[in-house]
């Protein structure tokens, strides 16, 4: 057979032919059936999952005209299992694929359960192979053992990024920080790795920096909890841009986190870049990081830009009622009154992005503050619509 890509028939070969002569059949035999039972393994440590165990009293076991007495199949784990075995002196043989690969003597006693296994691991076994069979050997343990510690490495790597996540949605970003940064060191060469240590970074800024405002006063690490977000962020987009398979999904949530991140920090333009890297790599859902972008923009102070990033959002989903809320409330500061101080004039856009949020959602969160905007414009509320009360 092959072991390895190797033939080593000729081991077991060489084993027989030294084996002992065997009892003669005419001994007289016990009363009583025997058991046996195994395990076989081959030279690399590891089951043999096919194949079978056969007892032979044959003088001649390898020659094509033995006769076996029994047969047992090898189970998926490596296991066989014979019973109703006359008891008597036979020689057990690990067969694999019609092949003979390993022998053992096996004496059974009337009643007993004998256990005989087959492990090729054992030094006579490896001594009798061709040093080109054992070199076969020792480098396929030696990539299984590689594959082993990678397979470890993994599983735990996974189970970092896991325990990261929960911690991150039940808000335990300092947990969820430590375990990617580990995670990070242990694999820095992996993008949703950094991408998971941003999201658990700008989470923790966002705490400290609503830490600071509710206590009325400042923090000077929640600058640097930012920073820390926006380069993780920065190289999870580098490093899946790197591979031959760049991920659509992480280049779209990375570049639309990495968006927020800057405009927390007011670099509203970074901010807008990486909104539109966002929809680049996921135009289906263009509309929603465009309409980030414009809520970014709007909660930073940059009202032009906001209503511009609004937009955006509405030319690629007509329908986004929130968009022209954003491009109103964007619009807004540039309302500027007529010469003689009697009238508000809106820029141009301004009643239109009003009245068709109130045609897309006339009982949305924002709807009063949109009518509210007309009637103080002295503009007319689309007919399907009640001016508010003066």
């Amino acid at each position: 057979m092959k072991i390895f890509g190797t033939k080593m028939a000729g081991v077991l070969a060489a084993g027989i032919l030294g084996f002992v002569a065997l009892a003669q059949p005419a001994r007289m035999m016990a009363q009583g059936t025997a058991t046996i039972h195994g395990h076989v393994q081959n030279p690399a440590g590891q089951a043999v999952t096919s194949g079978e165990i056969r007892l032979t009293t044959d003088r001649n076991p390898t020659s094509t005209s033995a006769k076996f007495d029994y047969t047992f199949p090898l189970d998926a784990s490596g296991n066989y299992k014979g019973t109703d075995i006359k008891p008597g002196t036979y020689l057990a043989i690990a067969y694999q694929g019609g092949n003979h690969v390993d022998f053992m003597p096996a004496s059974l006693s009337a009643g007993e359960d004998k256990a005989v296994d087959f492990d090729m691991t054992r030094k006579e076994y490896i001594d009798k192979m061709s040093p080109a069979d054992r070199e076969a050997v020792a480098e396929f343990k030696k990539k299984n053992a590689e594959t082993s510690q990678a397979n470890s490495k993994i599983e735990n790597l996974n189970g970092l990024l896991k325990s990261a996540r929960a911690a991150t949605s039940s808000g335990n970003f300092d947990v969820a920080v430590k375990a990617m940064t580990d995670a990070t060191t242990a694999k820095p060469d992996e993008a949703i790795l950094w991408d998971t240590l941003a999201d658990a970074q700008l989470g923790q800024a966002n705490a400290a920096a609503k830490a600071a405002h509710d206590a009325k006063t400042t923090d000077a690490t929640v600058a640097d909890k930012y920073a820390a977000a926006e380069a993780s962020y920065q190289k999870a987009i580098t490093l899946n841009a790197a591979l031959a398979k760049p991920s659509p999904d992480l280049a779209a949530a990375a570049n639309n986190q990495l968006g927020q991140a800057f405009g927390k920090t007011g670099k509203t333009k970074e901010a807008g870049e990486a909104y539109d890297a966002a929809a680049k790599a996921d135009p289906a859902k263009a509309a929603t990081y465009y309409y980030n972008e414009a809520a970014t923009l709007l909660n930073a102070n940059d009202a032009a830009g906001a209503a511009a990033a609004a937009n955006k959002a509405i030319a690629a989903d007509p329908a986004k009622a929130d968009a022209y809320f954003i491009k109103a409330e964007g619009l807004a500061p540039s309302i500027t009154q007529s010469a003689d101080g009697k009238k508000f004039i809106a820029p141009p856009g301004l009643v239109d992005a009003c009245n068709t949020y109130l045609d897309l959602a006339p009982t949305g969160a924002h709807a009063q503050d949109m009518k509210d905007l007309l009637a103080g414009l002295g503009e007319t509320i689309k007919s399907t619509y009640k001016a508010p009360k003066k």
